[in-house]
């Protein structure tokens, strides 16, 4: 269980299971300052070092931001005015934290994009497993308007995400896209309305939840890993991956449960 203090960031339990966290500087379209990104980098490096083996564990992390107007407006260009390059060399290396803690973290973690979600909010979407948004929500990946380049993985997750070409496009004109035209390319796996988002999103994390929680941080681990290697060390990948559930107690009880005709009971051991 989350047992922390944070400004910036607000979290609640949806179930036993499943942890909302909600990025919450409403009045900046939840823009992240410096204190934003050590708070997330604090709450899912935490996450990634505190998996319990008990029914209590968190197992799927649904990550959307405050209100229903913005999901994250990206980095807070106030606080950057007036940075020397020093300074900002400084601050980026908290975003750059920020990006290896989010992408390493072992959990599923699905965006709820309840909104604009512009340059650094575009590369958080692109950093998570999976996401779904509102249909008023809009994506852009503005940096080069600034001078500037996507620095928090933006050239490379959506490139991964959507094509070399079509990211190239996007991120050079630092044109904005549509929710449909996201999901059309494969941003996001959909668009629902704005009032059933966090209630969709929620239950595909139940689904998740419901599996057992070594087998599903394997295939997280085995899936994106593969996506640089060839196909021959990918398959290698896996079964090494395979391999680490067969001596779990919930590869036991996944069996035992299908063969009793019951629900199975998983414990992350």
């Amino acid at each position: 269980m989350m047992d922390k203090t944070y400004t910036t960031l607000k979290y609640e339990m949806l179930s036993p299971h499943i942890l909302k966290i909600e990025m919450s500087r409403i009045e900046v379209s939840n823009a992240f300052n410096t204190q934003m990104a050590e708070e997330l980098v604090d709450c899912f490096e935490y996450l990634s070092m505190n998996l319990h083996a008990s029914e209590k564990d968190i197992r799927v992390v649904i990550l959307t931001g405050a209100g229903d107007k913005a999901f994250c407006a990206g980095g807070d260009l106030k606080e950057r005015n007036g940075m020397s390059d020093a300074e900002w060399f400084s601050q980026h290396l908290v975003y750059e934290r920020m990006v290896r803690a989010i992408m390493g973290c072992p959990l599923v973690i699905i965006g709820a994009i309840n909104g604009a979600a512009y340059g650094g909010g575009c590369e958080l979407v692109s950093m998570v497993d999976f996401a779904y948004a509102a249909p008023h929500a809009r994506f852009a990946q503005t940096e080069v308007k600034l001078g500037i380049i996507p620095g928090a993985g933006g050239t490379q997750n959506l490139a991964r995400a959507i094509g070399s070409r079509r990211a190239k496009e996007l991120i050079l004109t630092g044109a904005v896209f549509s929710a449909d035209e996201a999901c059309e390319w494969g941003l996001i796996n959909g668009v629902v309305p704005a009032d059933q988002l966090l209630s969709v999103v929620t239950k595909k994390a139940e689904a998740i939840a419901a599996n057992g929680p070594v087998a599903v941080r394997q295939a997280k681990m085995a899936i994106s890993r593969a996506e640089d290697l060839s196909l021959a060390d990918g398959l290698m990948f896996e079964i090494e991956s395979y391999n680490r559930c067969v001596s779990t107690d919930d590869r036991h009880e996944g069996i035992a449960a299908f063969n009793e005709k019951r629900p199975p009971k998983f414990t992350g051991a």
